[in-house]
């Protein structure tokens, strides 16, 4: 054997090893986007650790210019240090597929493939059989030029098949859940993209403007009753500042909405129809009170819909940024639409936090079912047991019948919800048990959610819904979260007795993925 092949055989060698015993702790700078839920759990992990500094952990996006610990996935070193010295063990296992960061580091560039090949099989309780599958190609790309401006863009084309509940919501509300519209593609798929994009500016250390298309979460917990990745993408613009030494922070969020009915406006023939469009507002208060309790006040206000030419009339009142002022001019009964909330969360220590929100819709709804609205109640427990990288989180979620929607259903296209979703919370209401378990080691994992959910009509009860999903799986490259899993995924749903049909799905499923947003089938 010569010396190449020596040579060529160690390296082989300590690549095997090299695998077999690479940890997942590293310094990663992740999207801006509301990530993966677990693939966020090491940052919520991290955000949850008392010290000095002032989180404000209850609104994605984050913004990493008011503090570089947002950018933290995991600890910020590396224990295979040496694996730097290969520049394609580098690239494949920890960096982005194309980075440019010039050593001035005047700016940073960084783009990544956006991928999801997903195969399986469903299982009816009606002994049918369903192949399903996805399809995703696209890329993510972000950018800082300076210290003060970051951008971002994400563009994906997918293709899929969807088990029939998911089929059904698809057809009925004419959207893939979150990921917008979508034309037919062969006899029972779905085919439609998925775009979004965002400039951030930081003029000073106080203040960030953002302008994009994209999704906003409020809240702690898997679920948010008050602002919710849920719906689709929309256009927005964000203006965040802080004051007191970082202890408070303002957002005010101004965006564009669409009802999927014709806007009125005429189109020419065999060209997409103009939609009906809805300004909205939001603000929400963050307020540190100590290193251990955060509290906040939120605001959501769902403005005129367009005219029957799809004109957007506005008054001044829009454009007001002061939380809570627009109830006094209008109630909260009044056809725009307002929502009002609060949210808080605690540290109990590094590894235990309670979090809630109560969201406030219209109290004077009597046509209604009652008074609208809402509460969810929440703990994580992180490394829980004193199991190294194990979280696991209990969260209860009761909305009541008729929230979100305009007073007396008179006003409908000035529902809070967006391409036939809604903004908030994801079932619309209902009560939900939802709990979760995230096991990393090394690059293993092991995940697990059963959603527990109780839905009524006109107070007596409609369903219940059983879902659970276990996924078992290696993450490949931890900058973007590629890896490769199995799925289990099983839904009964109980009509109750009068209606047996469809009620059981299983199905179980093999991917290959870019794990980076949250997409919500759990309903």
């Amino acid at each position: 054997m010569n010396s190449h092949s020596k040579r060529y055989n160690i390296k082989v060698a300590m690549t095997c090893l090299v695998l077999l015993h690479m940890s997942y702790y590293v310094k990663a700078q992740f999207y801006n986007l509301p990530n993966d839920y677990f693939f966020n759990t090491f940052s919520q992990r991290q955000l949850a650790k008392i010290d000095t500094e002032q989180i404000h952990s209850s609104i994605q996006p984050y913004i990493p210019f008011f503090n570089k610990k947002y950018e933290f996935v995991g600890d910020t070193h590396r224990v295979f240090k040496y694996i730097t010295d290969d520049p394609l063990l580098e690239k494949v296992f920890f960096d982005h597929l194309i980075h440019i960061k010039p050593k001035s580091k005047k700016f940073e560039f960084k783009v990544d493939p956006l991928l999801n090949f997903e195969f399986g099989k469903a299982f009816y309780d009606t002994a049918k059989t369903q192949r399903i599958s996805s399809n995703t190609r696209g890329f993510i790309a972000s950018g800082t030029i300076g210290k003060d401006f970051y951008f971002e863009t994400l563009f994906s084309e997918n293709q899929s098949q969807f088990p029939y509940y998911i089929s059904s919501f698809n057809n009925q509300t004419r959207v893939v859940p979150g990921q917008g519209r979508y034309k037919t593609f062969k006899l029972t798929g779905y085919d439609y993209a998925f775009s979004s994009g965002f400039v951030s500016y930081q003029p000073i250390k106080q203040l960030n403007i953002q302008l994009g298309h994209g999704k906003q979460k409020i809240g702690n917990g898997y679920r948010s009753l008050l602002l919710s990745d849920n719906a689709f993408n929309y256009p927005y613009l964000r203006v965040t500042s802080e004051w007191f030494k970082g202890k408070l922070q303002y957002t005010n969020i101004y965006a564009v909405l669409m009802n999927l009915t014709t806007g009125g406006a005429t189109t020419p023939v065999n060209t997409e129809p103009l939609f009906q469009k809805k300004a909205v507002a939001f603000q929400y208060l963050s307020y540190n009170l100590n290193k251990r309790i955060n509290i906040g006040l939120f605001q959501g206000m769902v403005w005129n819909a367009a005219d029957s030419m799809n004109r957007q009339h506005l008054d001044w009142q829009y454009f007001n940024p002061v939380i809570f002022s627009n109830i006094g001019f209008y109630g909260l009964n009044h056809k725009n639409n307002i929502v009002i909330g609060a949210t808080a969360n605690v540290k109990l220590s590094n590894k235990l936090s309670l979090y809630g929100q109560f969201m406030g819709d219209d109290f004077s709804n009597i046509y209604a079912l009652g008074n609208a609205f809402g509460y969810q109640v929440g703990v994580k427990y992180f490394d829980a047991f004193k199991i190294n990288n194990l979280m696991l989180q209990a969260e209860y979620n009761d909305v009541a019948e008729g929230s979100y929607n305009s007073p007396f259903g008179t006003y409908s296209d000035q529902s809070y919800s967006h391409y036939n979703q809604n903004l908030a919370y994801t079932l619309g209401y209902g009560k939900e048990m939802v709990l979760l378990a995230d096991f990393k080691y090394r690059r293993l994992f092991v995940n697990a959610k059963l959603n527990l959910q109780w839905l009524t009509l006109n107070k007596y009860a409609l369903y219940n819904n059983t879902i659970t999903k276990v996924q078992l799986g290696y993450t490949i490259n931890t900058s973007y979260n590629f890896n490769v899993s199995l799925g289990y995924n099983y839904r009964f749903q109980d009509f109750l007795g009068f209606n047996s049909s469809n009620n059981t799905t299983t199905f179980y499923t093999l991917s290959l993925k870019s794990n980076l947003f949250n997409t919500y089938y759990d309903f």
